[in-house]
């Protein structure tokens, strides 16, 4: 009986099962990169996040600017008096007017604050693209390689099958023993059971990856492009990294905040305010004798300086000091932890080559000897359990190799992530790009409000 033969034809039956139902909708990475792209709910909560802190800038402009109100008051009373009935209405209408006109420049403080948080945020938008779609990509090797796996652990129990039957047919004409029978059925139980295994592992990935691209897989392929982004040298991918990542400048967003709320916070403390008020306003009433109109008007002003608050605004000075300094200290965290990121991604990378190779090699040899071991088994100078060694041996090899090769792309886009490279606007997806930047400028127009009034 061919046994080789056996196992190709398993091996064929099975890759064929696995991709069947996407063959006809192929799933490229970029394809699923894509997809998550546009559904990824992290993604869109991070957005909607950054476009609610960029109202603080709003919010805080407005502590330099004025409220204007207008009020109207009316009333209708009647009395019993001495038998006879009298009644009165009143009808007033005013406008007011109020704005601070210094404030030791805490508000330019605040806003310089906001803008720096609305810049966090955004930052935070690309910091979460990134781990959404790196994300993607391990879900998407994670079930390419259980594929694999599920493929050559059916390849395992085609092939002791056939050993099984081969040791049944030589003990059935006095060639074989008993022990070789055994033996075969004993390792057909384990390569069943790492079947279900496997199955059970893909399954568990397919999840993963419909969760996160929005679809299930399809037929997938490793081939991209993107290993073209990566520099030569691994110093260029950490300098690359330390101006680009949007960790880092998340971090120093986050040091121009800090910042600028200490500022607002010692404004606050040691600075006076001064504030104008204005009124306006027309009253009528009309009792049961007759009807009397009258106007006002009032301008007033109020200067406040801070002598003593119970010491809360000195404990706010110092929180916003504390604040800055940790803010720095996370900062110098960011920086250490990308370059880490950079290195290890780089590493892993050359490891995956290294393993690549030897696997291949591994492979290759390990094909040769269970050819020669079979032939040799069947002139009675090798046994069956010599020639489930080799089939475990090639197993192993196999398994090196698939696992290699899927280290080595999860590890290249590793490196892109830790770059501050792996987005949608560097990998090219044909995506609308998710930013709050033109809602931020839109909103920093503080007299819509009024014009919105007025129409």
């Amino acid at each position: 009986m061919n046994f080789r033969a056996v196992v190709r034809a398993s091996s064929l039956a099975i890759l064929v099962a696995c991709s069947s139902a996407g063959a006809a909708h192929a799933q490229s990475i970029t394809q699923a990169l894509t997809s998550a792209y546009e559904h990824a709910p992290d993604l869109q909560s991070a957005l909607l996040n950054a476009k609610a802190t960029a109202e603080n800038i709003v919010q805080a402009k407005s502590g330099m600017l004025p409220t204007i109100g207008a009020s109207i008051n009316g009333s209708q009373g009647s009395s019993l008096v001495g038998g006879n009935w009298t009644s009165s209405t009143s009808l007033t209408t005013g406008l007011s007017y109020n704005q601070t006109i210094y404030d030791n420049n805490r508000t330019a403080a605040q806003v310089e604050a906001a803008r720096a948080a609305a810049e966090v945020a955004e930052y935070q938008i690309r910091n979460t693209e990134q781990n959404v779609l790196l994300q993607v990509v391990q879900a998407y090797m994670a079930v390419l390689s259980g594929r694999e796996l599920l493929s050559l652990r059916q390849d395992n129990i085609s092939f002791f099958q056939a050993q099984l039957q081969s040791s049944q047919d030589r003990l059935d004409v006095g060639e074989g023993t008993r022990i070789d029978v055994a033996q075969a059925q004993a390792r057909l139980a384990q390569g069943q059971a790492a079947q279900q295994a496997a199955l059970g592992s893909l399954q568990s990935a397919e999840a993963t990856f419909q969760r996160l691209v929005g679809q299930r897989p399809q037929g997938l392929s490793t081939s991209h492009a993107y290993a073209n982004l990566l520099p030569r040298s691994i110093d260029a991918a950490i300098a690359e990294a330390e101006i680009g990542h949007p960790a880092i400048l998340l971090a120093k967003a986050s040091i121009r905040a800090a910042q600028a709320g200490s500022d607002a916070a010692q404004a606050g403390y040691y600075g006076a305010t001064a504030s104008v008020s204005g009124q306006v306003g027309s009253s009528w009433t009309g009792p049961s004798g007759g009807a009397r109109d009258g106007l006002s008007a009032s301008l007033g002003f109020q200067i406040s300086i801070p002598i003593y608050s119970g010491g809360r605004m000195g404990s706010s000075v110092r929180q916003a000091n504390l604040n800055q300094i940790k803010s720095e200290v996370d900062a110098m965290s960011a920086y250490d932890q990308i370059r880490e990121s950079v290195i290890s991604a780089w590493t892993g990378i050359q490891s995956a080559n290294a393993q690549i190779t030897a696997a291949q090699a591994a492979v290759s040899s390990s094909n040769t000897v269970l050819d020669g071991v079979i032939q040799e088994r069947d002139l009675g100078t090798a046994t069956t359990l010599d020639v489930l060694n080799a089939q475990a041996d090639l197993t192993s090899a196999r398994e090196a190799l698939i696992n290699a090769s899927n280290n080595k792309t999860i590890a290249t886009f590793s490196l892109l992530s830790a770059m501050g490279r792996l987005t949608a606007q560097d990998l090219g997806l044909q995506v609308e790009i998710k930013t709050a930047v033109p809602y931020t400028q839109a909103v920093e127009d503080v007299w819509q409000e009024l014009r919105t009034v007025a129409e």
